[in-house]
Order: C-alpha cells, then structure tokens, then sequence
C-alpha cells in the first residue's frame, strides 16, 4: 500500500484505529485553539500572556494548514475536495491568519 494511500486511510477513514485517533488529537487542537481564541479576548489574560497566544495562534494555523493540505494530497479529486463544504470550512479556518498578514487591521476576522 502507498504512503499516500496509508495516509488517505489514516484522514477519512474513521471506523479505523488510526482514524479515530487522528480525529481525537484533531478536535482536541480544535478545542485548545478555539479555548487560545476565547482567553486572548480577555484583557487582563490578554495583557500577561500575549505572547503565548500569538505563538499558540501560529501554531495552530501551520497544523490545520498542514491537516488541509495533506487531505488535498491524499485525495483523488482534488478539486472536488476544495470545493467540498469541508474543504471550504478547512480553508476558512486558516484564512484569516494568512489574511492578516497581508491586510492590516484585518486581525478581527481571527475571532470567526
């Protein structure tokens, strides 16, 4: 079996134990990247440990960015899973880090 298709197995195949695990760490990056967001609106948080977040945010784009560009990889149809509803929200959920950078003032679109 090709590296490609092992991974193909790993991404959407979530009746195996390797899908689920990957599933599992998926929403848990899911859930400490939407906790990052939720702390860093709090001023007095905000105002200590800045820093951490902005590194956390980074990271966790460059994750789900990896994450979406392998399942373009894995895929058959790439084009297909692009313009998928989860193709779509996979994008949406990186874009507004790399749109930050490039417009300035655009940093509110992070809370979406």
């Amino acid at each position: 079996m090709s590296f490609r298709k092992r991974l193909y197995i790993i991404i959407f195949g979530t009746d195996t134990p390797a899908g689920k695990a990957f599933d599992v760490v998926l929403l848990i990056a899911i859930l400490f990247s939407v906790l990052a967001v939720m702390l860093e609106s709090v001023p007095s948080i905000s105002k200590n440990y800045g820093q951490v977040f902005k590194y956390s945010e980074w990271f966790f784009t460059v994750l789900f960015s990896l994450e979406y560009l392998t399942r373009i990889y894995v895929t058959e149809s790439k084009k297909k899973y692009i313009f998928s509803f989860y193709g779509l929200i996979d994008l949406l959920s990186v874009l507004p880090t790399y749109l930050s950078l490039i417009f300035v003032g655009s940093q509110y679109l992070l809370i979406i």
